[in-house]
């Protein structure tokens, strides 16, 4: 498929690009990492069939800019999202946000002074203890990673992009993902985004968690093994409204693994409180 993002936001660290499609009522698809907007190429169009969809590659991401010196924290990715949706001029937008995408749409939300309609967060980083893993090594060693031959550096970045799929990738999606990662740019790039999300970012708007009052839904893939299942129960616990749901037989990626599914309660109203 012919992923297209045409146009240009300049922040200060930087060219976002992004794109929308379809008119209505705005949704916003808010991507993680180490992925990019491709991710939303079969949900996207399916949105666009009744509303205005708005897709982006953060800054260090996909297609927009990647150099040395920008800040990448998830402070810096919710500050270039609300001028984004200023920019967009989308008025009380839908917000679904996947991996820490979840973190950048509940900072905007939270500390940014944003107004969403309805948040939908599904796979997210929300808050607690989330430095772990692949990740956490890669805090603790960045300058080894980076200093990693290009055949294991893309050895790793497949790797940890398989281990995200419980059904494993179409032909081509992979590298697709792999391709921004690719080369001295791409693998520098690739390090320099993770080396700056940290957990202290999320740890500043955990207690205004409970005072969220717009619709959340919550969508989890049972075999997530990049944010399981407990995640999910952690985030609900805060929001104690937000609707839960699970997806059986899909893992961190429901894009991937489960796009019907995940249509299905995209396009679902929200449950009526009480």
């Amino acid at each position: 498929m012919d992923w297209r993002l045409d146009e240009e936001f300049q922040t200060p660290d930087g060219v976002v690009r992004w794109a929308s499609m379809g008119s209505g009522d705005p949704v916003v698809l808010v991507h993680g990492t180490p992925y990019s907007s491709y991710l939303w190429r079969d949900i996207a169009p399916a949105l666009a069939t009744t509303r205005e969809v708005f897709v982006f590659d953060h800054l260090g991401f996909g297609r927009s800019d990647q150099r040395e010196g920008q800040d990448l924290s998830l402070a810096a990715h919710a500050r270039n999202f609300a001028r984004l949706l200023d920019h967009w001029g989308a008025s009380r937008p839908s917000v679904v946000a996947h991996d820490i995408g979840g973190a950048v749409a509940l900072r905007t939300l939270l500390l940014e002074g944003a107004d969403f309609g309805d948040l939908t967060l599904f796979d997210a980083v929300t808050g607690g203890r989330w430095e772990r893993g692949l990740f956490q090594l890669i805090l603790r060693h960045a300058d080894v990673f980076r200093q990693l031959p290009d055949y294991a550096h893309e050895a790793l970045v497949a790797g940890h992009l398989r281990h995200a799929t419980n059904v494993g990738f179409r032909p081509g999606v992979l590298d697709a993902f792999l391709a921004p990662w690719r080369g001295a740019e791409g693998q520098a790039a690739f390090y320099r985004q993770y080396s700056q999300i940290r957990e202290v970012d999320t740890a500043e708007y955990e207690h205004l968690l409970g005072g969220i009052t717009l619709p959340v839904r919550l969508i989890w893939g049972r075999e997530d093994r990049i944010l399981p299942p407990q995640y999910a129960e952690w985030m609900h616990e805060k929001v104690p409204h937000a609707e839960l749901h699970w997806i059986e037989g899909a893992g961190h990626l429901l894009q991937e693994d489960a796009p019907a599914r995940l249509m299905a309660h995209l396009t679902a109203r929200f449950a009526t409180p009480g």
